[in-house]
Order: structure tokens, then C-alpha cells, then sequence
């Protein structure tokens, strides 16, 4: 049994697997910190706001919060572009290696 389960970890690569979502866990709070407290307070001026997380649009009697709505549309988009350039990067590797 302890070796199927050794032959299961190896086939489906699951300790790489665990690495990355602990990094990608990690990377997920430097991201935030740098669209909340770099990006945004950068861009306050541009949305007419003292602070970002007061942006609102008013559109008849519906308030958008679109400061928030920014800032996770940024963190998606730079975490995106990270996990693109980490699977090309490996893909690369991958295709060397063949």
C-alpha cells in the first residue's frame, strides 16, 4: 500500500503541486498589499475620492463601489500575469527536457 501511494504522489506530481499552492497562497497576500497600499492610493487622485475605498458611482438610487471593484480587478489581473509567466517559464522547461 505505502508503495502505490509513493507511485501515486510521483505520477500526478503532487508535492510540486503543494509547493505551488503554498506559494501561490503567499503571493496572493503580497499582491494585495501592493494593489491596496502601492497601486491605489497612487490612482486615489483619478477617482475623484479622498481615499480609494470611497469611491462610489451613483447611478439613480444604485450605489457601485468601484474603488473596491479595482482593486480585486488588479490583484486578479497581476496574479494572472504571474501564473502566465510561471507556466510558460515551465512549459519552456518542460519542452526542453523532451
Amino acid at each position: 500500500m505505502f508503495r502505490e501511494f509513493a507511485k501515486f504522489l510521483q505520477e500526478f506530481n503532487i508535492v510540486a503541486l503543494a509547493v505551488g499552492f503554498v506559494m501561490g497562497t503567499a503571493s496572493t497576500s503580497l499582491v494585495n498589499s501592493l494593489v491596496k497600499d502601492v497601486l491605489l492610493p497612487i490612482a486615489t487622485p483619478l477617482m475623484g475620492a479622498e481615499s480609494w475605498r470611497e469611491a462610489l458611482w451613483h447611478i439613480g438610487p444604485v450605489t457601485i463601489a468601484i474603488g473596491s471593484f479595482i482593486a480585486e480587478l488588479f490583484n486578479f489581473l497581476i496574479l494572472a500575469l504571474i501564473i502566465f509567466i510561471i507556466a510558460k517559464k515551465l512549459l519552456k522547461m518542460e519542452t526542453a527536457k523532451k
